[in-house]
C-alpha cells in the first residue's frame, strides 16, 4: 500500500507520498535537535550519526503508525466510527512508541556498550509522543475533512434525485392532463366543425405531441420554445373558435433565452380557454405580455356555467414545479373580474440543484 497510488487515497484521504517524506525529514531533524543539546558542536560524522539513529526511529514510528491507522480505517470506515478509531490509534501510537524506542534503544547501546536507563528515555519519548500524536491529528482532520465533504456530496445527490423523482412525476402528470383536454377539444371539434378540420387538428396534435415528449426530457426550457409551442396550441385552438378567442402578445424579444417550466405558459393558456366562454357575443381576450422578468398571462373572467371534466392538475403542476427547481414561484390574482399569473423567468443560477438535463 506504501507504492499504490490509488490505495493511499482510497485510505487516507489523499496522497500522502510527499506529506511522508518531509514530515519524516523534518522530525528527525527536530528530534535530533531537540534531544541533543550539544548536536552542533559535535563531529560531523558524530552528528550525522546521530541524525541517521534519530531517522531510524522516526521511519519505524510513521510507518507502523501509517500502517496501523490505514487498518484501522478499513476495519472502522464510518464517521460514527470515528471515536473508536481514534482510541484504538492512540493505544497503538503508545505502544508502539515505547517498543520501537526500547528494542532500539537497547540494541543500539548494547553496541556502544552503555545500558538502557528507563527514567531518561521517558523523557526523550514523552515528546515523541506529542509529536506523533500531532502528526496522526493532521492526517485524521485531513481524513474527517474529506470524508464530511463527501457525506455532504452524497446528501446532496440524495436531494437531488429525490427532487429530479418528484419532477419527473410532475411532468408525467402534465402530459395526461394535457391529453385528457385535448381529447374534450377533439370531441367539441368532431359535434361542431367538419371531419376535415377534425382530421387536421389529430395532424396538428401529432406535432404537438412530439415537442411534449422532447421537453419532457429536461427541467427547464427557453421561453422562445414555449411560447412557440403555446403558439402552435393556440393556432389550433383558433381554427375551432376563430375570432372569438382574441390573442394579445406583448413579450419582449430580451427575455426568449431565459427559463422557464416546459408547458407552464401552454397550461396557462389551456385553463383559460377550458373555463370561460368563447363566443361571438363574449370573446375571450388574453394577454400575454412581459412585467418584471415574468410572463404574464390574464384574461377577462367569464365563466362556463357547465364546466367540462377537469382533472384541476394545471396551476397545482406548475407551481410545485417551480418550488422544486427554484425559490421563485408563479403569482396567482384573481379579483373577481380578471385572472392574473405570472411565471418567473429563471437563469441556470436560481435552480435549488443542478440538474444534469437542464436544458440551455
Amino acid at each position: 500500500m506504501l507504492f499504490n497510488q490509488k490505495k493511499r487515497i482510497q485510505y487516507l484521504g489523499f496522497d500522502d507520498i510527499w506529506f511522508s517524506t518531509i514530515g519524516i525529514l523534518l522530525l528527525s531533524f527536530a528530534t535530533s535537535y531537540l534531544f541533543n543539546d550539544s548536536l552542533f558542536q559535535q563531529p560531523t560524522v558524530a552528528m550525522l550519526i546521530t541524525w541517521l539513529v534519530s531517522l531510524f526511529f522516526t521511519i519505524c514510528n510513521w510507518l507502523f503508525m501509517r500502517y496501523i491507522m490505514i487498518q484501522l480505517r478499513i476495519r472502522f470506515p464510518n464517521m460514527n466510527d470515528t471515536f473508536k478509531r481514534i482510541g484504538i490509534l492512540f493505544v497503538f501510537l503508545l505502544t508502539s512508541v515505547l517498543l520501537i524506542d526500547i528494542i532500539g534503544n537497547i540494541f543500539l547501546l548494547n553496541i556502544a556498550g552503555d545500558n538502557y536507563n528507563p527514567m531518561r528515555r521517558f523523557r526523550v519519548v514523552l515528546p515523541i509522543v506529542i509529536i506523533s500524536v500531532m502528526v496522526q491529528a493532521i492526517y485524521e482532520a485531513i481524513y474527517y475533512f474529506l470524508k464530511l465533504k463527501k457525506s455532504i456530496r452524497e446528501e446532496e445527490q440524495t436531494k437531488q434525485m429525490i427532487v429530479q423523482a418528484q419532477l419527473d412525476a410532475l411532468k408525467n402528470q402534465a402530459q395526461p392532463h394535457f391529453f385528457f383536454n385535448s381529447l374534450n377539444t377533439l370531441r367539441d371539434i368532431i359535434d361542431q366543425n367538419t371531419k376535415e378540420d377534425a382530421k387536421d387538428f389529430v395532424g396538428k396534435l401529432s406535432d404537438m405531441y412530439r415537442f411534449i415528449l422532447e421537453s419532457g426530457k429536461v427541467n427547464l426550457i427557453p421561453l422562445d420554445e414555449e411560447i412557440s409551442f403555446a403558439k402552435a396550441y393556440l393556432h389550433i385552438q383558433k381554427e375551432r373558435f376563430g375570432e372569438n378567442l382574441r390573442i394579445q402578445w406583448n413579450v419582449s424579444d430580451s427575455n426568449a433565452d431565459a427559463l422557464v417550466v416546459p408547458m407552464s405558459l401552454q397550461l396557462l393558456l389551456e385553463n383559460a380557454i377550458k373555463h370561460n366562454i368563447v363566443s361571438r357575443s363574449k370573446p375571450l381576450h388574453v394577454n400575454i405580455k412581459s412585467e418584471n422578468n415574468s410572463i404574464v398571462v390574464e384574461n377577462k373572467i367569464q365563466l362556463k356555467t357547465s364546466q367540462l371534466p377537469s382533472t384541476k392538475m394545471g396551476l397545482k403542476n406548475i407551481e410545485q414545479r417551480y418550488q422544486l427547481i427554484s425559490d421563485k414561484s408563479p403569482v396567482i390574482k384573481n379579483d373577481g373580474e380578471t385572472f392574473y399569473v405570472s411565471l418567473p423567468l429563471l437563469q441556470l443560477s436560481d435552480q435549488k440543484f443542478h440538474h444534469a438535463d437542464t436544458h440551455n
